[in-house]
């Protein structure tokens, strides 16, 4: 990812999500099918994704950028409460994997809103399922996402 990017991620705090972004999403050139069949690209990128697609690796981290830039504003418009760097990373983490919506219409927003950090941070875990399935990816990706938020290294 080149500085630029990187100094606009470190700017809104979310530097520690692009380690976890990056290891967890993977990063594919070419459009494939997603676990639940949704076409994706790149580091989890999907708005407009069609089977067959190509990205460069600048597009790629480009697009991870915006996603990213993207949960975090969904975070803001819902969350009333402030954020350290360790639990905006990870929740942004998870925003961008799961969706803004999802966040902030879940119990961990709520918990958050009501200043129960530890709570919130400890919700991270019951978001392991796809279409009623486990996905082990996810039981990973969301305990680093809790140890993060948690203010421990994953």
């Amino acid at each position: 990812m080149n500085a630029e990017l990187r100094n606009r991620l470190a700017a809104a705090g979310l530097a520690l999500a692009v380690p976890l972004i990056v290891y967890f999403e993977g990063t594919k050139t070419v459009a494939y099918l997603d676990p639940v069949a949704i076409p994706t690209i790149c580091r989890g990128h999907t708005g407009g994704v069609k089977l067959g697609q190509t990205a460069t690796m600048d597009e790629c981290d480009e697009m991870t950028a915006k996603d990213l830039l993207k949960a975090n504003q969904a975070i803001n418009s819902c969350i009333l409460v402030p954020l350290n760097e360790h639990q905006r990373s990870a929740f942004a983490s998870f925003a961008f994997n799961a969706g803004g919506s999802a966040f902030c219409g879940s119990t961990m927003a709520r918990k958050l809103n009501a200043g129960d950090y530890t709570g919130a941070c400890n919700e991270l875990p019951r978001w392991i399922y796809a279409q009623g399935t486990v996905l082990p990816g996810l039981v990973k990706r969301r305990a680093a996402e809790q140890s993060l938020c948690l203010g421990k290294t994953p």
